[in-house]
C-alpha cells in the first residue's frame, strides 16, 4: 500500500470513526431530553466537548509533546466563528427540540440529510465536484427522510420534530463547509474552541431563561456524551475533511444515523413500521453510493503555499530552509510547485480544481 492509498483509507477511518460517536450520542442525549431542558442539555453537551479537548490540550503541553500541527491564524477566525454560530450553537438546540417531538429511532435516521445538505453546499456555493453517483446517492437519501418525516402525520399535520431535526442538519452542513477553511489547523485546537464557545454561549442562554443545573449525575454523563460524541468526533472529522474533502467526508458520516437507530431500537424496545425500514433502505442505498465512488482522471495542480500537516507524497517535493531531521509527518509553510498527473482522489485541500 502506498503513502497515498495509506492517507486515503486513515482519512477514510477516521470519518466513519467521527460518524460511530457521534451516531450513538443521539440516542443517548434522548435519555436525558426529560431530565435537562433542550437548551441547556445542548450548551452542557457541548461545554463538556470543550472542557474535555481542552484537558487535553493542556495534558499535551504539560508532557511536552511535540505539535505537529499547525496553528489557526487570524484569517481563520470569520470561517471559525460563522462554524461556532451554526454547529455549535444553533445545531445542537434544534437538534434536542427535535428529540422532544420525535422518536429517538426516526431522529437518527434523519440525520442522514446532513450529508446530503453538506455536499449541496460543497457543490453550489464551494464549487467542489459532485458527480451524477454522488447526485443520485443524495436523491435516495432525500426520499427517505421525507419518508420518515410524513410517516406518523395526518395529510394537514406539520412534523414540527422532523423540521427541526432538518434545521439542524442544514446547520451542521454550514458548519462543516465553513470547518472545511480552516481543515489544515490543529483539529484539537478547532473543536475545543468551537465547543467551549458554543457551550458557554447555550448556558448561559438557558441560565438566563430560568433554567437551573441539573443534579451532579446526569450533569457528568452530559459532560462524558458531549466529549466523546461531539468533541472527538468534531476532531476525527475535520482530520478527515483534510484527506477527503467536505461532500465524501460528509458521505461517510452518513452512516452515523444507522448506528443511532440501531441503539435507539435496543434503547428504547421501539417498534418501526414498514415505512421505516423502506426509508432505512433508501438512505442505505444513497450512502453506498457515496462511498463506493472511485474519481480518477487527468488534473492540475497549480502553485499554492499554505501549512499543515503533511507527510513527503507525491504533492510534497519541496526543499526545507530549515534543518530537518527526516521525522514524518511534520509541520511548516510550504509551496506546492505545478504539476499535471493522474490518480484516485477526493476533493480535499490540494484537489480543488475545476472539471
Amino acid at each position: 500500500m502506498n503513502n497515498a492509498t495509506r492517507d486515503q483509507t486513515r482519512s477514510v477511518l477516521q470519518a466513519l470513526a467521527a460518524a460511530a460517536l457521534f451516531g450513538l450520542s443521539t440516542p443517548l442525549a434522548k435519555l436525558l431530553v426529560g431530565t435537562i431542558p433542550p437548551l441547556l442539555l445542548a450548551g452542557l453537551l457541548y461545554a463538556g466537548s470543550g472542557i474535555g479537548l481542552a484537558l487535553l490540550i493542556a495534558l499535551r503541553a504539560l508532557r511536552s509533546q511535540p505539535i505537529t500541527e499547525a496553528p489557526l491564524v487570524r484569517r481563520d477566525v470569520p470561517w471559525l466563528a460563522g462554524a461556532v454560530l451554526a454547529g455549535g450553537v444553533l445545531g445542537p438546540i434544534l437538534l434536542m427540540l427535535g428529540l422532544t417531538h420525535t422518536s429517538a429511532s426516526t431522529a437518527s435516521l434523519m440525520l442522514n440529510l446532513e450529508g446530503v445538505l453538506t455536499a449541496v453546499i460543497a457543490w453550489v456555493v464551494f464549487r467542489e465536484n459532485v458527480d451524477r453517483r454522488v447526485f443520485l446517492g443524495m436523491v435516495a437519501i432525500i426520499a427517505g427522510s421525507v419518508l420518515l418525516s410524513w410517516q406518523r402525520q395526518t395529510p394537514t399535520e406539520v412534523p414540527w420534530g422532523a423540521l427541526a431535526i432538518a434545521g439542524a442538519c442544514l446547520c451542521w452542513a454550514i458548519d462543516n463547509n465553513l470547518t472545511r477553511q480552516v481543515a489544515g489547523g490543529d483539529p484539537m485546537q478547532i473543536a475545543a474552541i468551537k465547543g467551549g464557545v458554543a457551550g458557554t454561549i447555550n448556558v448561559l442562554l438557558a441560565l438566563l431563561m430560568g433554567y437551573r443545573f441539573p443534579s451532579a449525575l446526569p450533569l457528568l454523563a452530559t459532560g462524558v456524551l458531549g466529549f466523546m460524541g461531539y468533541g472527538l468526533s468534531l476532531v476525527l472529522f475535520v482530520l478527515a475533511l483534510r484527506g477527503l474533502g467536505t461532500a465524501r467526508t460528509g458521505a461517510y458520516f452518513s452512516t452515523a444515523p444507522f448506528l443511532g437507530a440501531a441503539l435507539s431500537l435496543l434503547l428504547f424496545t421501539e417498534q418501526p413500521n414498514t415505512a421505516f425500514w423502506l426509508a432505512g433502505g433508501l438512505m442505505a442505498i444513497g450512502v453506498w453510493l457515496h462511498v463506493s465512488e472511485n474519481h480518477d482522471h487527468l488534473h492540475e495542480h497549480h502553485t499554492l503555499e499554505h501549512n499543515h500537516q503533511h507527510r513527503h507524497d507525491a504533492h510534497h517535493q519541496h526543499a526545507h530552509d530549515f534543518l530537518w531531521n527526516g521525522e514524518e509527518p511534520h509541520t511548516h509553510p510550504h509551496v506546492h510547485e505545478p504539476m499535471t498527473h493522474s490518480h484516485p482522489h477526493y476533493p480535499d485541500m490540494h484537489h480543488r480544481h475545476d472539471h
